[in-house]
């Protein structure tokens, strides 16, 4: 908030300076509403290193960052117009626009799906493929999309989906029944929840290994920008330059992750800075797509969204006409 008023004052200031000396007024900066999709983290920290380092402010832009209740929430609310971007994934696009809603993912973030299923490591258990997940109970919140993506993930690998077994748990508690053994397997997200899951289990004296969705049949993009059609329409200068901007946040803190941490923990007091760090790292190694070659940050391939589509379509019995170039577009990216 203090930067915001930092930036309007000097605004205000620098037109009253300019109407004075007979030039031009200078131009207020464009408001803009950022939904981090939930608390602020590594997976979207590169919103909150451009803030801090000033790249919305030099692109005309006064941008603010707030918490989100989920990524399904969060596009639907990007779609509403209370918020002029968001932190959204193909799969909430994709059944926003099939109840009749017109957002459109402008950017990759999480060039991959960032999703594994985390679990604890024991002397006489061994899980290196999905085969070895047979008969181990997976714990999901009750409206996770893991309930959809887990049957279809077990097709993919010609498994049955009674491969495992999925319980609907309140979210609140998965943590805890994952590490007091409850449940035998929890969602973890790179960039997110898994470096906060590896730290509950560091202080409780437990190791836990990963088995990426991503390495078994999971050819998803993962997170990134999310806008409606409404804005590109009606203002895509904005829409450019905040892609521009919000980018450079995110390059810098792949290059400079200590002092990122810094800049977003001196806005985020109680955030912890080893979890931070691992964030930021694993998020920017997501960033970077092999099959992008030399395309730009956040271009996204006509095939891989097509698989994307493809598979969110299986698993969330999506029946609208929702056509995969709606999905997203490359035009703020550019090549």
């Amino acid at each position: 908030m203090r930067s915001r008023r930092l930036l309007r004052r000097a605004v205000t200031a620098t037109a009253a300076a300019a109407a004075m000396a007979g030039a031009a007024p200078v131009l207020a900066a464009d408001t803009v509403r950022f939904n981090l999709a939930w608390l602020p983290q590594g997976s979207t920290s590169g919103v909150l290193v451009a803030i801090a380092k000033g790249y919305y402010a030099e692109a005309g832009l006064d941008v603010s960052a707030t918490r989100g209740y989920g990524g399904q929430r969060t596009v639907n609310e990007v779609d509403q117009g209370l918020f002029e971007f968001g932190y959204g994934d193909p799969i909430s696009v994709m059944l926003n626009r099939a109840q009749g809603g017109k957002t459109v993912m402008v950017g990759a973030i999480n060039t991959r799906w960032p999703a594994a299923l985390c679990y604890v490591e024991k002397p006489n258990r061994k899980i290196k493929t999905i085969a070895d997940l047979k008969g181990l109970v997976i714990g999901g919140g009750a409206a996770s999309p893991l309930h959809n993506v887990i049957p279809a993930w077990l097709a993919a690998n010609n498994l049955p989906p009674e491969h495992v077994k999925l319980l609907r748990l309140d979210p609140a508690v998965i943590n805890t029944a994952f590490l007091d053994g409850s449940i035998d397997l929890a969602e973890c997200w790179e960039g997110a929840n898994k470096p906060v899951l590896e730290r509950m289990a560091q202080k409780n004296d437990i190791r836990i290994g990963a088995l990426r969705y991503r390495d078994f049949k999971l050819n998803l993009y993962g997170n990134g920008i999310v806008t409606s059609e409404k804005l590109i329409a009606s203002n895509p200068d904005l829409v450019k330059r905040f892609v521009a901007a919000t980018y450079r946040g995110y390059e810098y803190q792949a290059k400079n992750p200590a002092e990122a941490v810094e800049l977003i923990a001196r806005q985020q007091k109680l955030i912890d800075k080893s979890v931070l760090r691992q964030q930021i790292e694993e998020t920017s190694e997501l960033m970077h797509a092999p099959e992008a070659g030399a395309k730009k940050t956040g271009w996204m391939h006509d095939e891989r969204m097509q698989a994307t589509a493809d598979f969110v379509k299986k698993a969330f019995s999506v029946t609208a006409p929702v056509k995969t170039s709606e999905i997203y577009t490359n035009r703020f990216v550019g090549e």
